[in-house]
């Protein structure tokens, strides 16, 4: 099933500037190995050595924060949005 992955600018570098593109997939986690097949090197950043989600990488389903939901194992259905948010820590 064909979902829309919002790429945020810091990895278009992966995707040849595209800012969303479209893979199959039925949870986060299969999203992300579409995504990673299709434009290789996403796996490297966006997940760490034990597999999960690195620490500075949210992701949503709709405005969901799966984090909050099964994890990379949160169902996506068909049509819906995922987005990539790299996390922004700093300021006074």
């Amino acid at each position: 099933m064909s979902v829309t992955v919002r790429i945020p600018t810091t990895l278009r570098t992966l995707t040849a500037g595209a800012s969303e593109v479209g893979v199959d997939g039925a949870t986060v986690g299969e999203v992300l190995a579409a995504l990673d097949a299709t434009y290789p090197g996403f796996r490297d950043r966006l997940l760490g050595d034990d597999g999960k989600l690195r620490r500075f990488v949210n992701v949503f389903v709709s405005d969901d924060d799966v984090r909050f939901l099964q994890g990379l194992d949160t169902p996506v259905p068909a049509g819906e949005t995922v987005s990539i948010v790299p996390a922004v820590a700093g300021g006074r």
